[in-house]
């Protein structure tokens, strides 16, 4: 009989790359993991790992046993998630992704409701960019991910991974006050001179910005980059800047700045997703429910 929770290192390896990672991230020490995986070459008669440099390579049998432990556990987990299941009481830890202006706008009320309906369930939050987090996710690094998706750009996908709608916002240009003693900025074409904050290359933001510039007919002048939406708003708040900034950001705390609307009225979609084999787990139902709830509230306010 294999060793699950060798086999599962077996996996992290082809996931991760490097013993150190794999290490950190279940909290073993590296030394550890090589002697476990050592163990399972011994039980299986094969070579699973070959060193190339300072890595290690996964053999063609070592994948063979990546696909059969994924599968397995799938079904480990579709079993806790039946176990769960059969409880009159909703309990477990939910490890939600999330990037920033969600994190701002919807999981404060989302904290509060769970603590009112489901004390029993323990929410832990990290912040992430939603590329890292849905890899991560897929990963079993997080239970559940909130994510984005900008017009025209398709986030990544994993075939483990279901994906939930949760809400919409607009993207609108936002420029300084009115008031600023700036030229008067009506269009996207009226920034072209003008200094742009952006999110660093590679996050989807930028990239939807760049192009949306572009389509207007100039490259846009970067002169600020930084992933904090807030610093974002406070650099165009304050005259320095011009952003596309997608409406989430303003929740809860109003804004100075101009926003004006763009050609075709461009919206984001806003996302979960978790593992297939984990949906119908009481717990991430809860957290599901919960933040469906908290983001109508926003959308209502919004609308009033």
């Amino acid at each position: 009989m294999l060793d699950v929770r060798r086999l599962r290192l077996l996996r992290e390896l082809s996931i991760r790359g490097t013993l150190a990672e794999v290490a950190e991230a279940l909290q073993y020490s590296p030394s550890s993991v090589s002697q476990q995986l050592a163990l399972l070459e011994k039980e299986v008669g094969v070579e699973l790992l070959r060193k190339t440099g300072r890595r290690v390579q996964l053999t063609p049998q070592a994948e063979v046993l990546v696909a059969h432990t994924a599968q397995l556990l799938e079904t480990m987990e579709q079993a806790e998630a039946d176990l769960a299941a059969s409880l009159t009481t909703v309990t477990g830890t939910v490890r939600i992704a999330v990037f920033q202006s969600a994190a701002l706008a919807l999981m404060p009320d989302t904290l509060t409701r769970m603590a009112a309906k489901y004390p029993e369930v323990r929410i832990e939050m990290i912040q992430r960019e939603p590329e890292t987090a849905l890899h991560e996710t897929w990963a079993r690094d997080f239970d559940l991910v909130i994510a984005e998706q900008y017009p025209g750009h398709a986030a990544p996908r994993y075939p483990e991974l279901d994906k939930v709608k949760l809400t919409t916002d607009a993207i609108r240009l936002a420029v300084p006050p009115a008031s600023g003693g700036g030229p008067a900025i009506r269009t996207l074409e009226d920034t072209a001179d003008l200094a742009w904050v952006m999110e660093p290359r590679g996050a989807a933001s930028r990239h939807w910005a760049e192009q949306a510039c572009r389509s207007a007919g100039f490259e846009p002048d970067v002169r600020f980059e930084t992933a904090d939406l807030q610093a974002q708003a406070r650099l165009i708040e304050s005259g320095n800047a011009v952003a596309l900034m997608p409406d989430l950001v303003w929740t809860g705390r109003g804004t100075t700045a101009q926003l004006l609307e763009l050609p075709g009225k461009p919206h984001r979609t806003i996302f979960t997703s978790v593992r297939r084999s984990s949906t119908q787990r009481p717990a991430i139902l809860a957290a599901r429910e919960t933040l469906a709830a908290a983001a109508a509230a926003v959308a209502t306010d919004d609308a009033g």
